[in-house]
């Protein structure tokens, strides 16, 4: 039977991103998806970014306004609105915005959780 989700939860992050999580460890813990998919929505101001991190699932980030600045031992690799970027799990990247900001949807598989994303701590 289909399952209506009403509303996403907000998740509190520092710096000022927003996260509404629509499916994933937090909002649909007993559906049966909590451990293989999240997705969220994601708001962040201009300027906005996180630490490098080595997450171990796949992230699937499809950008819907601004721009999306991925880090990785390469480079960095811009991927403006209407773009996706697909990361793979066991790669050191870090996700930042530009001055504009950025809105997108972010699709983990296997879900994010904070014991799986392996964040490095800041200097």
């Amino acid at each position: 039977m289909p399952e209506l989700i009403p509303s996403p939860t907000r998740i509190p992050v520092p710096g000022g991103k927003v996260i509404e999580e629509h499916v994933g460890g937090v909002t649909t813990p007993n559906a049966g998806l909590q451990a293989s998919v999240s997705v969220a929505h994601m708001k962040a101001p201009g300027g906005w970014s996180e630490p490098f991190q080595t997450p171990e699932f796949d992230e699937i980030t499809l950008v819907l306004a601004g721009t999306v600045l991925v880090d990785h031992d390469g480079g960095t690799l811009e991927v403006p609105a209407g773009q996706t970027v697909i990361t793979r799990g066991g790669e050191r990247i870090r996700y930042s915005c530009g001055p504009e900001g950025a809105e997108y949807v972010a699709v983990c598989l296997p879900a994010f959780s904070p014991d799986s994303v392996h964040r490095e701590d800041e200097a």
